[in-house]
């Protein structure tokens, strides 16, 4: 049925509300679509996937670069799904990724999950196998139809999909238990004004995790990219990760999302940490770590609280990642739990 999953989602998993004013929302008559009981504002339901997107109404001056990204990922939908085949296979693969394994072996069963900006909802769909209700929510609508054909030929009942501005989110505050956002934030306009509008969707106790570029880890990437742009892309045998990434699409995917990005930030565990303490959230871990000379095993406790790292501790650490995060793409990971009222 067309409205099926919009329907479970407004009744079982989270309060829909109006992006556009924070009204209610109701199904419509023919229940073809969404409309907001405050401003009367319709949002239509495609192919299971409610279009609650509503864009930014910022001052003149702020740059907004929401457009420009969407438009980027509706060309070129990431990740894609040419090596996954059916649900078994995607396991398989994700399990073989060591923090995609401690993510779904310490995220208890029956966790109410959102990840915002979901992409084609790979991790989305990955999460939903093990009786977790999940929602995957991005902007870009050629993502999302990629990650709903998946979930509905492979049966993943407990994921779902929304189209949604993570500035402008579609549910009430304090509606999941974990809000999830790598690789996100960094593509936005303002990453700290998303992160404290999407840290508002946790409910007190629960926890947010986040994935970002970090200043020194993304060097390596900004060099090949300076050498990818002065010989028209005629290096690319320099990034060894590609060959291993499978069909011609798929290179052409990651290439593009890495080297090919119209805006990206870079950020720092210590910046992050000043972001956690202006929102009301503690500290819980980071990936890698921010104290010297530890490091992530295959048994880390992701949600067991540790100590961060001092300032002169991530003088030391994070400029190590020059060396050792290019293989991420640069990424760092920070995991924070929001204060109890």
């Amino acid at each position: 049925m067309q409205t099926l999953d919009a329907r479970f989602i407004e009744e079982r998993i989270a309060p829909l509300c109006c992006p556009k004013c924070g009204g209610n929302m109701a199904f419509s008559g023919d229940t073809s679509q969404f409309d907001c009981l405050a401003c009367g504002q319709p949002f239509p339901i495609t192919a299971n996937i409610p279009q609650l997107f509503w864009p930014n109404e910022w001052e003149p001056g702020k740059e907004d670069v929401t457009e420009r990204i969407r438009m980027f990922y509706e060309d070129t939908p990431f990740p894609n799904y040419d090596e996954f085949d059916s649900a078994a296979t995607l396991l398989d693969k994700a399990r073989a990724r060591v923090f995609a394994k401690l993510l779904d072996d310490q995220i208890p069963f029956g966790t109410h999950v959102i990840e915002c900006g979901c992409g084609t909802g790979q991790l989305t769909n990955f999460l939903a196998i093990a009786n977790r209700y999940v929602v995957g929510a991005d902007l870009c609508l050629n993502s999302l139809k990629l990650a709903q054909s998946f979930k509905e030929r492979n049966q993943l009942d407990r994921a779902f999909f929304v189209q949604m501005n993570l500035f402008r989110p579609c549910f009430r505050a304090g509606s999941f238990d974990l809000v999830i956002s790598i690789g996100v934030l960094h593509h936005t306009s303002d990453p700290f004004l998303a992160f404290r509008s999407i840290s508002t969707l946790v409910r007190p106790g629960g926890y947010i995790l986040v994935g970002l570029y970090h200043r020194y880890g993304r060097l390596t990437t900004d060099l090949r990219r300076l050498m990818f742009g002065v010989t028209g892309d005629r290096m690319r045998f320099i990034d060894r990760s590609l060959a291993a990434k499978g069909s011609e699409s798929r290179v052409r995917a990651w290439f593009r999302d890495q080297y090919k990005n119209p805006h990206e930030s870079k950020h720092t565990i210590g910046e992050v940490l000043g972001w956690l303490t202006q929102t009301g959230f503690d500290f819980v871990r980071s990936i890698p770590k921010s104290a010297p000379f530890q490091s992530v095993s295959p048994s880390e406790q992701l949600f067991a609280r540790e100590r961060p790292g001092n300032a002169f501790e991530r003088m030391i650490t994070e400029p190590a990642m020059m060396l050792t995060a290019s293989r991420d793409g640069g990424l760092f990971i920070v995991i924070a739990r929001k204060a109890r009222s």
